[in-house]
């Protein structure tokens, strides 16, 4: 399985082909659909060896030029966790030259793979129907549901009407939630984890792998709503300082609310740079939640030279968790432990946490 979602196949010629729809191992019929220079990208449209691990897509729109949402329907879930396991693997081995055994974990609420899914955008056809994105394509495949949509954004009012001159609708989710107890706001402008189990998996996994301690200063980078900021004020205490910076106004306007009545929690509304000690002063903690693109070469260099003793670094995408390890790797830190999550059934996508401290 490649990054991407579709498996790696060659030509008689050698030519790599990238198949969607298809399980490592199996033999298909794929039909091409592009190419570059270097690779074909193709889907599996009959299969002819099938794997143990195929199962019939729950969803009708999940199958070749349908909806682009879904990799893996048609694996057993099971199955998929162990693909993102050697996805992960591979390209922390490739990237950061870590030799790491992974275990995808499975959360609560989404037994099935579906029904997770607490924030749905749905594009609008030239009609006016609402529907998804075919794979690579700007043509919409129009629906009448999502199956991985949490029951709360189920949109039937979406999908049975027209919506004329429109491009795009989306169905936030509530936005306030609880978590341990907690209320937490979190508006348009802010980001929240799409499955319902994961505030309460990533900051159980935080707590646990930091080990933070009463007087501890701690900088939570990227902390968007301030989900970790909170809790991590819980611990350590009066005594201690988390100093939360996120570059989002509505999403510091949201964690100031948030961790209104903590003393010793401070929002800064500022983008993260490599100059970030400055606005944090120094840490004993870093917590590091970048988006997709990962916090980059210069921030990880300008963290990896801090006074912190332990990094817990969240990510989504498992290239950009290697290439921003190999740098504190390089300056002399060490990988203590790495957990991943199953945030995103029936996709290729995971959420690692990778703990550092210094070597």
């Amino acid at each position: 399985m490649a990054a991407g979602g579709g498996c790696v196949a060659r030509t008689g010629e050698g030519q790599v082909v990238f198949v969607r729809h298809a399980i490592p191992g199996e033999v298909v019929m794929a039909r091409v659909t592009s190419a570059t220079r270097s690779f074909l990208r193709a889907d599996a449209v009959e299969i002819i060896e099938a794997s143990p691990d195929r199962v019939v897509p729950p969803c009708p729109y999940a199958g070749p030029g349908l909806c682009g949402g879904c990799d893996w329907q048609h694996v057993g879930l099971p199955r998929q966790r162990r693909l993102k396991a050697d996805l992960l693997s591979e390209q922390l081995r490739r990237l950061a030259g870590l030799d790491v055994d992974v275990t995808v974990e499975e959360v609560p609420g989404a037994p099935d793979g579906l029904g997770w899914r607490t924030r749905v955008r749905y594009s609008i056809d030239r009609t006016g129907r609402a529907g998804f994105r075919r794979h690579r394509s700007h043509q919409v495949q129009p629906v009448e549901g999502c199956l991985i949509a949490a029951p709360e954004v189920q949109a039937e009012g979406v999908t049975s009407r027209r919506w004329p001159g429109v491009e795009s609708v989306e169905v936030p989710g509530p936005s306030e939630r609880v978590v341990r107890g907690r209320t937490f706001r979190a508006g348009p402008g802010a980001f929240w984890q799409v499955h319902p189990a994961a505030p309460e998996v990533l900051v159980g996994a935080l707590l646990e792998g930091l080990g933070p301690r009463p007087g501890d200063e701690v900088a939570d980078l990227y902390g968007g709503a301030g989900i970790f900021a909170a809790f991590l004020a819980e611990a350590v205490g009066e005594s201690g300082r988390v100093v939360l910076v996120e570059g989002s106004r509505p999403a510091a306007a949201d964690a100031e609310t948030n961790l209104a009545g903590l003393a010793q929690a401070e929002v800064v509304a500022a983008r993260v740079g490599a100059g970030v000690s400055d606005l944090t002063g120094p840490v004993d903690l870093i917590v590091l939640d970048p988006p997709r693109a990962g916090a980059g070469l210069e921030v990880s260099a300008a963290l990896a030279a801090s006074s912190a003793r332990a990094v817990a670094y969240v990510a989504c995408d498992p290239a950009a968790l290697g290439r921003d390890l190999r740098v504190f790797l390089e300056a002399g830190w060490e990988l203590a432990s790495l957990r991943a999550f199953d945030l995103f059934p029936m996709t290729e996508h995971v959420e690692a946490v990778a703990f550092l401290q210094r070597g």
